[in-house]
């Protein structure tokens, strides 16, 4: 099994791919389009030309790769993307043969945390659109509902949560994906100290803490859209009760 996590930035998905990488029967991969996204945008993201050297920046290879077979013992692949990341000059045909699903975040948390890393940030910035486009693709395509995750939910309920997305995906939910070694992997992109903080640290899904800062009011049209995209897949959302 391939699954093709897609999150927008600030969403939890490092927790969620650690979670992942604890499995016994799994490899995992993070945002394998990044640095083909950073050529082909030239957007000053950090450390954006040490990315662009040190990871393939071929979509086709990528996916080449995303589809390939996986080492011996291992039965499944999880891949974090970055929705934004799936530019409209990438090919889609290779997407049939990836498990689809999506990690979402309530757009006012993302928000203030992603201004401290890209102070103006455009609404392509945040992957909702391209979430809920690739979501609606896939929806039509398998003629079911892809399953979506919040961020508050499994940060609330950690084990619910990932029992409810492993039955979803055939998969045997194991106790090991609560909880793993601190410190950056071989797996992280070189961009992780830019971008993870805390979740180099971590040692398992911290408990959720709603946090007050409000949302500057020069993004409050951002804010708005992103409110109205969020929506549509919250509604969706698995939920354990």
């Amino acid at each position: 099994m391939r699954i093709a996590m897609w999150s927008g930035p600030r969403n939890v998905s490092t927790a969620l791919m650690r979670s992942f990488d604890s499995r016994g029967d799994s490899i995992v991969c993070d945002e394998p389009l990044y640095a083909h996204y950073l050529r082909e945008t030239g957007l000053p993201h950090p450390v954006a030309a040490e990315i662009i050297a040190a990871h393939d920046a071929d979509w086709a290879s990528v996916a080449n790769w995303l589809t390939g077979p996986l080492p011996e013992g291992k039965s499944v692949f999880y891949q974090k993307h970055m929705a934004h990341h799936l530019l409209p000059n990438i090919g889609r045909e290779w997407l049939e043969q990836l498990t689809h699903c999506f990690l979402i975040r309530e757009p006012g948390q993302m928000l203030t945390s992603l201004i401290k890393v890209i102070p103006e940030p455009r609404l392509e910035d945040t992957g909702l659109p391209q979430q809920v486009a690739l979501f609606r693709e896939e929806a039509e395509r398998a003629g079911t509902t892809p399953p979506v995750i919040d961020s508050e939910d499994l940060l609330r309920d950690p084990a619910g949560m990932l029992r409810l997305l492993c039955s979803r995906l055939g998969l045997e939910f194991e106790d090991s994906m609560l909880a793993w070694e601190p410190g950056q992997r071989e797996t992280d992109g070189v961009w992780a100290p830019s971008w993870y903080g805390n979740a180099l640290d971590s040692t398992g899904f911290a408990p959720f803490t709603r946090k007050d800062a409000p949302v500057p009011p020069e993004f409050a049209e951002l804010h708005a859209a992103c409110d109205e995209l969020y929506a549509e897949l919250h509604a969706l959302r698995l939920t354990v009760n």
